[in-house]
């Protein structure tokens, strides 16, 4: 059963005048945190959504050898250019487009290219470390974590990284080992805490999603 969003939450989405309500959803690796953000988008409509990943933020690694790039651990937080997403979401709330850095996950450097955003009534916010970093997660008007075994988060991992990031099988299960696990026990599970809603079995939990649409809906209503 899922956990209700706390009142105070909604209450200071709803008095926001204007501002575009921001979204974080968080968990695991492999928890399912895609599937609940595409449902909000499927249902709410591109017009009304705009969403973010946290993994585009990687930081820059071309001014390191592959062998250098390949013992990165990118798993912690400090992997990742926060502050910059940090100030993207600031400029969102202010109505302002941002260049969002597209990241290539082969190779571990940013690419030339950008995709430029503007923000909708929703931006949702996705990442495994979003409710970790204090700043960050202050911007969020309501807050979710997704929640899922450990062992059907590792098998979808794998089938990602080999299907999507060119990752050998023998390379996944090494990272998530040596990081991967380490840093979800660190950083992941405790941020759980900070939610306002916990999702359980991921986005095939149709009730939570649908509780959570139906509130972002009422918000948006009172846009």
């Amino acid at each position: 059963m899922s956990e209700v969003i706390e009142s105070a939450a909604v209450d200071a989405a709803l008095n926001k005048a204007k501002a575009p309500v921001i979204v974080g959803v968080a968990g695991g690796t492999g928890s399912g945190k895609t599937t609940v953000v595409r449902e909000i988008f499927n249902k709410l409509g591109p017009t009304d959504v705009t969403v973010i990943t946290h993994d585009s933020y990687y930081k820059d690694r071309s001014h390191m050898s592959m062998d250098e790039r390949a013992k990165v651990n990118y798993d912690h937080p400090d992997a990742l250019d926060t502050p910059l997403l940090v100030e993207h979401i600031k400029q969102l709330q202010q109505g302002l487009a941002v260049d969002v850095p597209i990241y290539d996950f082969s190779q571990h450097v940013r690419r030339h290219e950008h995709v430029h955003m503007t923000p909708g009534k929703v931006v949702v916010v996705e990442g495994i470390l979003i409710l970790a970093d204090e700043q960050l997660r202050n911007l969020f008007d309501i807050k979710i974590f997704v929640d899922t075994d450990a062992d059907i988060r590792f098998i979808r991992r794998m089938e990602r990284d080999i299907l999507e990031r060119a990752r050998t099988r023998e390379s996944v299960v090494k990272q998530y080992m040596e990081s991967v696990r380490p840093m979800h026990i660190q950083f992941v599970e405790p941020s759980k805490q900070y939610a306002d809603v916990i999702v359980p079995e991921g986005g095939h939990n149709t009730v939570a999603v649908d509780m959570i649409i139906t509130k972002v809906q009422a918000i948006i209503q009172n846009w």
